[in-house]
């Protein structure tokens, strides 16, 4: 495992203020947490204010554990500014996902960086898919794909009090913003690329079909 980058310890902290302040403060909390009605009504900062708050210390604890272990891979392939980029991008698209699949929903809401974190993740698969063990058995690529899988299945079964959209929709903004900021994966390692894009084409045929 790499050193801790500066960039990773601002996020880190960021998330431990903002929850802290949260676990806290429940107006705060609640003016700030991801929640259709109050985005319908106009406030779109709760897409993004979102990513920073947790439900509890063992939440929190679990994301920012998650980002500790992966972000330097991606950080030492691409650098600070645009691992900054992959996690925000992918922070976004799992609100907006989340948003897609519960938008009639007025009551849905939901807390916590788990689809930037779930972008940091996909995005150091791609990057190290052979190499990077999960728990120290799964492959990196089977585990971002059998995660992705689960996900489908989660949003369709509403499995639990788990975002599973804002998963899958992190990983997918993990993915596209990491293709887009290192194109050379296209080149040197385009097999696992078409791979790990098999969750996300299956999704997108599942919801054309209506099954989801």
């Amino acid at each position: 495992m790499g050193n801790l980058d500066i960039i990773t310890i601002i996020i880190i902290a960021a998330n431990v203020l903002i929850s802290y302040k949260g676990f806290n403060d429940f107006a705060f909390f609640e003016k700030y947490k991801f929640n259709i009605g109050g985005i319908k009504r106009g406030e779109q900062l709760r897409v993004f204010s979102s990513g920073f708050l947790h439900v509890n210390t063992q939440h929190l604890l679990f994301n920012m554990l998650t980002l500790y272990f992966f972000a330097w891979i991606v950080i030492g392939r691409v650098g600070p500014t645009k691992f900054l980029i992959i996690y925000l991008v992918s922070l976004v698209a799992g609100s907006l996902l989340s948003y897609a699949f519960h938008k009639n929903n007025y009551h849905y809401s939901a807390v916590g960086a788990s689809g930037a974190v779930m972008g940091i993740v996909y995005s150091a698969i791609l990057f190290e898919p052979q190499a990077m063990k999960i728990y120290g058995i799964i492959p990196g690529w089977l585990f971002g794909i059998g995660y992705l899988l689960y996900s489908i299945y989660g949003m369709k079964k509403q499995i639990g009090n788990i975002g599973h959209g804002a998963h899958f929709g992190g990983a997918v903004g993990g993915y596209a913003s990491t293709l887009i900021l290192a194109p050379v994966l296209l080149q040197t390692d385009l097999t696992m690329v078409l791979v790990l894009a098999i969750p996300i084409v299956v999704l997108f045929v599942l919801q054309k079909m209506g099954k989801i």
